[in-house]
């Protein structure tokens, strides 16, 4: 890991990093450079990512991409109703001496893809949650740590949800950012066909370590933030909860539930880390409007008139901006 003089000279190096990593995922995923540009802003910010999106969108692909062109290790759980907690954690298992040892599960990665992560039971999601709150899971009354740095990125099928266990807002208020999937256009789906029916194949290099990451996520938490920006973050979050006394005239009349303050903080760490990625040394609140639609997506609830009348998440959320 290079060792830098000065944070503007680790924030000059993230920006090119961030350059050079979206060129290499470029290689394999065509199309989804919004999608690539918030998982990323997850990585840098320590946080995680739901991707929801219909089958056929690459969300696996994208996230393995991804991990292939970072220097961690990776490891990847199809959830299924019969996955048990012990699946994931690890379990402790009795040798031939008869003495137990902790055999670690899939979980102890830098990277760990939930694959259809609302198709297993809530105490296996518990499960995962709990290592994502806490970075540690506790098996027979221990704790062991989970290595550094540690992504949960989640993929969910939108349709079909005949069988499936929704995750309830309380754990989807752990994922940093709720981002959606949507079809390719038709240049980007000739691109794709092209790609990925002939022979060719493409090597990815790595082009971030562990403790590269680890210590962007350092220089993101550094970065300075004006007043009025940290002010607006947490206005715009007031405005969403109604019959509070700064909500918003749509949010009493539309919604639910509001977001809570996990909202504010990653609006303001989201905004933070945008900044650098687009070349800047402190964020605006064009950077917090950036990061706004994922940040809110998952957090406020609609009410019956809302959804009477089809007024949808992502609207309320761009009339609040």
């Amino acid at each position: 890991m290079k060792q830098y003089t000065s944070d503007k000279e680790a924030a000059d190096a993230l920006y090119r990093s961030y350059q050079e990593l979206t060129s290499e995922i470029s290689k394999v995923i065509v199309g989804q450079e919004e999608v690539v540009r918030l998982v990323l802003t997850a990585v840098f910010c320590q946080g995680h990512c739901l991707l929801v999106g219909v089958p056929g969108l690459a969300k696996t692909l994208l996230i393995h991409t991804i991990a292939s062109s970072l220097d961690m290790s990776f490891s990847r759980v199809q959830f299924t109703p019969d996955l048990m907690p012990s699946d994931i954690v690890g379990a402790e298992t009795m040798d031939k001496d008869r003495n137990f040892s902790f055999v670690s599960g899939p979980i102890f990665s830098n990277i760990v893809l939930a694959d259809e992560i609302n198709r297993t039971p809530p105490k296996t999601q518990a499960a995962l949650l709990e290592s994502m709150q806490e970075y540690s899971v506790t098996v027979a009354g221990r704790k062991y740590e989970l290595p550094k740095p540690f992504f949960v990125l989640a993929t969910q099928n939108p349709i079909e949800q005949e069988g499936t266990y929704p995750l309830p807002e309380a754990q989807l208020d752990r994922f940093m950012f709720n981002i959606t999937l949507g079809y390719p256009s038709y240049e980007s789906e000739l691109q794709i066909v092209k790609n990925t029916t002939g022979a060719a194949k493409n090597a990815l290099n790595k082009i971030l370590h562990a403790d590269d990451i680890l210590a962007f996520q350092q220089l993101v938490r550094r970065v300075p933030v004006v007043d009025n920006v940290v002010e607006y973050a947490v206005k715009l979050v007031h405005k969403t909860r109604p019959d509070m006394p700064m909500a918003s005239q749509l949010a009493n009349q539309y919604l639910e539930w509001g977001a809570g303050p996990r909202a504010s903080q990653h609006l303001i760490i989201g905004a933070k880390c945008n900044a650098l990625l687009n070349g800047k040394y402190s964020p605006d609140i064009e950077d917090v409007q950036a990061v706004a639609l994922p940040i809110l997506r998952h957090r406020i609830v609609r009410n019956f008139k809302a959804e009477a009348e089809g007024i949808t998440v992502e609207k309320l959320i761009s009339d609040l901006l």
